[in-house]
């Protein structure tokens, strides 16, 4: 399986790393695994939905 950095899945969410991280330790991104000090994320994984919002944001 392939997988991204946090820094790879932030560019392509349009999203900080940090909200990734945060993510990550929620268990919200399915299959990621954290080995050491860095996550691995699969390149297949979905954007979490941003429980912040009321309704979905419509991306540009």
């Amino acid at each position: 399986m392939d997988y991204m950095t946090l820094k790879e899945a932030g560019e392509k969410w349009n999203i900080s790393p940090r909200m990734i991280n945060y993510y990550c330790s929620a268990g919200r991104i399915p299959g990621a695994e954290k080995k050491g000090t860095v996550w691995l994320i699969p390149k297949d994984a979905e954007k979490p939905i941003d429980g912040r919002r009321k309704k979905p944001q419509i991306e540009k």
